[in-house]
């Protein structure tokens, strides 16, 4: 367990606030708010990969649909090397995949045979070629075989009418080969989620344009760009909305009406300027916007008609997080796709991390092997949710749940793989 230090008494610091939402409490309430998209459209497999699969698909036909031999050798009858091992059995022709062999193995008879080849009428086991002494046109088995060995058995893979596919499944490189093997040419698939996108902020500066005093570059979008490019969806960039109400109300009317899916940065705190969170009350629904966890405890969520909206907080590192947790699960749940839970590793942290009671924190990290091949974690260093630098170096975050204090140097801690989050 992580350490608690209940023996320390509470603080005006501690971060414990009792009207946060926990990140679980927030997961279900977004869980609750959503619908999935009910609609599809039917492409060729070759377009298919990292799709959503609309519907199970089924076996049409058996996989293999026919039995044939799993390795170059001699097609033979079992029971003939079985009653008298080193018989000599006589080849009587050949078979090749796509070439088969027509008669039929009778006593004492064996068939050349190709990895492939359908297997021969009479035979029920293959030979290996590296197994057999070879005599003119007969050929004595060197080793000990059982009856079927090194055949594939017709629907050995799939049977007729077999689910090979579910539904809401992520279609892999795998699965590609999968609906081929079946004959199917055209799948049916999840639309894209057409998500849309701004940054809000006057300092804002894109990306190639020449700082002014008190201006920074948007990072975020190109961020946001980022992660919903690896989730496939359909991009709606807007740009950076200046901090004006009638401009951000104009960009969340645009937004309702072309997409299903608004993300926005910045301007969900309480500062003077912040006007999403106010847009957001007055075109729709909010449904909440304070969370137990650092870094991002600023999170809007809502829905602007059938448009969803996830308002998150301004700073980089606070955006990407809370886009991993909370966000990301949102936008495969519209998809159809089936819920993955994220691996948690325990490891031990070779660095001393300073945290305070009250919310989960995903603080940065580093995975990596000692030299003995033990899976160890150490912090990135500077954990301020402006420091995108630090995220940039890390391979994972180290997760403190909310009772967590300070961690001492070797204690175990739980830890989130980026790869397995979808973040590299």
């Amino acid at each position: 367990m992580l350490p608690t230090h209940k023996n320390q008494p509470s603080s005006c610091t501690d971060d414990h606030d009792p009207n946060l939402l926990s990140i679980e409490q927030a997961r279900q309430r977004i869980k609750e708010m959503l619908t999935p998209i009910n609609a599809y459209e039917q492409i060729h497999i070759r377009q298919a990969l990292s799709r959503i699969l609309y519907q199970t698909v089924n076996s049409t036909i058996d996989v293999p649909s026919y039995t044939n031999s799993a390795m170059d050798g001699y097609a033979i009858r079992f029971e003939d090397i079985d009653a008298n091992p080193t018989i000599a059995l006589k080849v009587i022709g050949k078979s090749f995949a796509g070439n088969n062999f027509s008669g039929t193995v009778n006593a004492n008879q064996a068939v050349r045979i190709m990895t492939g080849a359908s297997i021969p009428h009479g035979a029920d086991t293959v030979i290996m070629q590296e197994h057999v002494e070879l005599e003119n046109d007969c050929i004595r088995v060197q080793q000990q075989y059982s009856k079927g060995q090194n055949i594939r058995q017709r629907g050995e893979d799939l049977t007729v009418g077999e689910s090979a596919l579910s539904e809401g499944r992520l279609l892999m490189s795998p699965d590609i080969g999968l609906l081929a093997s079946m004959g199917i040419a055209e799948v049916k698939v999840t639309r894209k989620l057409r998500v849309a996108f701004f940054s809000t902020g006057d300092e804002l500066q894109n990306v190639g344009e020449v700082l002014e005093d008190g201006q920074i570059y948007d990072s975020n979008r190109y961020t946001l760009y980022s992660m919903l490019t690896q989730l496939g969806c359909e991009i709606i960039d807007m740009g950076i909305i200046k901090d004006q109400p009638d401009l951000i109300e104009n960009a969340f009317k645009s937004a309702a009406q072309h997409a299903d899916v608004l993300i926005t940065s910045g301007g969900v705190s309480v500062g003077e300027a912040d006007y999403v969170k106010v847009t957001l009350e007055k075109l729709g629904k909010v449904n909440f916007w304070k969370l137990a966890m650092k870094p991002g405890r600023p999170l809007a969520v809502g829905k602007l008609d059938s448009c969803y909206f996830f308002g998150l907080p301004g700073n980089p590192v606070s955006a990407i997080v809370t886009f991993y947790q909370l966000v990301q699960p949102a936008l495969r749940f519209l998809t159809g796709q089936a819920e993955a839970k994220n691996t948690i590793l325990r490891v031990r942290s070779v660095s001393s991390l300073k945290k305070r009671r009250g919310r989960v924190e995903f603080q940065r990290g580093t995975l990596f092997h000692t030299e003995n091949g033990e899976l160890v974690v150490k912090t990135t260093g500077n954990q301020g949710s402006h420091v995108l630098s630090s995220l940039s170096k890390a391979n994972c975050f180290i997760v403190l749940e909310e009772d967590c204090g300070n961690v001492e140097e070797n204690t175990m801690v739980n830890v989130q793989t980026f790869e397995n989050l979808n973040l590299l």
